[in-house]
């Protein structure tokens, strides 16, 4: 006789179903609420990628509060670059293209291949193709005829009464001392006519002086081509920065600002298209993503009403062609053509003893930033290079950047906490040929103030190769022959310096165009060009 295997009964079965779920009941409602929290602080201490609408933002978050950096398109050196999809308005150039990012089709790595990164840097580069298309063809103003530019009377919450709490801003430092002089700061005596301790976030009041005093300028709505806003938006930002406001505090005064322009019949007339914003710090701090209260920035340029509209920043978003990249205000403002010509006398006749050299910090949280690397090789390098480190206050004096800088042949220029500096300019004014690392530092900013050939007046090295060890960037420089150096200084000096500073608010130069001149000429031939 065969012998049947006994089978549970089904109440034994259904018990120990019960027993199992019960039991992986209680582990489940512990064990993954814990592993989800830990993912939680593992993705706010690190990185992601947030797809919201119609970019895809690689977030950067830790917790210091002003490290917080929302990236796309490779803002950070450590970063590849995300792909969008291109608009077809683009390659017609001069017509509107208000947003070229369409929608992302497929969530996208952030090491991308290396077609895909190709595909987003041609896109970019398209971008400023159509930005260059801007410029205008005419050195001067020679006519007002059908230029007029109208600058808003705004209520002083949206400038002045900013400037008002300077002394509360940053808790480390007077920011009133930078507002002197109509905004240039202080005079550095040292370093003769025309320069003053300027601060880097100076660039929304400089702006507004001297559009106040801009010839063209006229007061009646109805007369004018071009609107500009006075918005002092950047300084709306540091004035929260280290308190621990909401973000609708944070964004209430920029929507304030909103409404106000909708109820203007200047505004609703072309939909913003004609109208300009001069905001003094990069893009990113006015495209806050994350809704957690220790975001940084706010959500101005995000808002609906202000995609049509022009915005000048010392750093762009590259996916907006409507953001135009302008030059950092520097130390120098001069008055007259003979102050640029008696500074260009000065740099191109300066004995320059050092080849290399680097003023900045390293950044040992964030690893694969390359200072670390750049510091090591300069300070290894005997005389051929000197480095003035920031984070002892060696930067603190703009003497002594300027005199480093006017006695160095090549000038390193790696990304900080994104990839743009002002020293990029510093240098540039001071006859230093800038080293660069990463093409967003300058390539792919300044299309109205930097020409297309870098090579003109810069060093390109890939980051990765420093990463990697692979190049020793001493050594590199060494092997530039001294004829192309002298032509890219004689380049850098006579042809870009007068257009990369800002002259006195009461500037009468005729022989130059400085940024400013530059940027107005421009911002009248775009919006001419507006159908």
């Amino acid at each position: 006789m065969s012998k049947k295997k006994s089978k549970p009964s089904k109440k034994l079965e259904t018990k120990h179903h019960q027993f199992s779920d019960t039991l992986l009941f209680k582990i489940l409602n512990r064990i993954p609420l814990a592993i989800f929290l830990l993912i939680l602080i593992f993705l706010w201490s690190s990185s992601t990628t947030i797809i919201s609408g119609k970019f895809v933002h690689v977030c950067l978050s830790s917790r210091k509060l002003n490290n917080l950096y929302c990236l796309s398109a490779g803002t950070q050196p450590n970063f590849e670059i995300p792909i969008p999809a291109l608009n077809n308005n683009i390659s017609t150039g001069i017509k509107e293209v208000v947003d070229i990012v369409q929608e992302v089709p497929d969530p996208i790595i952030n090491n991308g291949s290396d077609g895909e990164v190709a595909f987003a840097v041609k896109v970019v580069e398209q971008q400023l193709q159509v930005q260059r298309s801007w410029i205008s063809n005419k050195d001067h103003v020679t006519s007002c005829d059908g230029k007029g530019i109208y600058v808003y009377d705004l209520p002083s919450k949206f400038n002045k009464d900013l400037v008002g709490q300077c002394g509360d801003m940053i808790p480390w430092t007077n920011f009133c001392k930078y507002f002197n002089n109509e905004a240039m700061g202080e005079p550095l005596v040292k370093l003769g006519k025309g320069w003053y301790h300027t601060h880097q976030y100076a660039l929304e009041l400089i702006f507004h002086t001297r559009a106040l005093k801009h010839p063209c300028r006229v007061y009646n709505e109805n007369e004018a081509k071009l609107f500009y806003v006075p918005f002092y938006g950047g300084l709306d930002i540091l004035r929260w920065h280290f308190k621990n406001v909401s973000n609708d505090v944070k964004d209430t005064l920029g929507l304030e600002l909103v409404k106000w322009l909708e109820n203007k019949e200047s505004w609703q007339k072309n939909s913003g298209k004609d109208h300009v914003f001069v905001l003094g710090k990069i893009s990113w701090d006015f495209r806050r993503k994350n809704d957690d209260v220790s975001s940084w920035g706010t959500r101005f340029l995000e808002l609906d009403q202000l995609q049509k509209s022009i915005k000048l920043l010392i750093e762009r978003q590259p996916w907006h062609v409507n953001d135009i990249g302008i030059p950092h205000p520097t130390y120098f403002h001069p008055h007259l053509d003979d102050d640029i010509i008696t500074w260009q006398l000065k740099i191109i006749r300066s004995n320059r003893t050092s080849l290399v050299s680097f003023a900045g910090a390293a950044r040992p949280d964030a690893p694969q930033n390359i200072r670390s690397i750049l510091i090591n090789q300069c300070n290894n390098s005997g005389t051929n290079c000197r480095f003035l480190n920031c984070s002892s206050g060696g930067c603190d004096q703009p003497e002594s950047v300027i005199e480093l800088f006017m006695d160095s042949e090549f000038c390193l220029q790696p990304p900080g906490d994104s990839p743009t500096r002002k020293s990029v300019f510093d240098s540039l004014v001071s006859g230093c040929i800038p080293v660069l690392f990463d093409p967003f530092t300058a390539y792919y900013q300044y299309p109205w103030h930097l020409p297309e050939d870098h090579s003109k007046y810069s060093v390109f090295i890939e980051q990765e190769e420093v990463r990697n060890m692979k190049v020793n960037i001493i050594e590199k420089l060494k092997k530039v022959p001294l004829r192309e150096r002298e032509d890219m200084r004689r380049y850098i000096v006579y042809e870009l310096l007068p257009g990369l500073v800002y002259g006195d608010s009461n500037s009468q130069l005729e022989k130059f165009q400085d940024a400013f001149s530059i940027t107005i000429n421009n911002l009248l031939a775009r919006v001419n060009k507006i159908e």
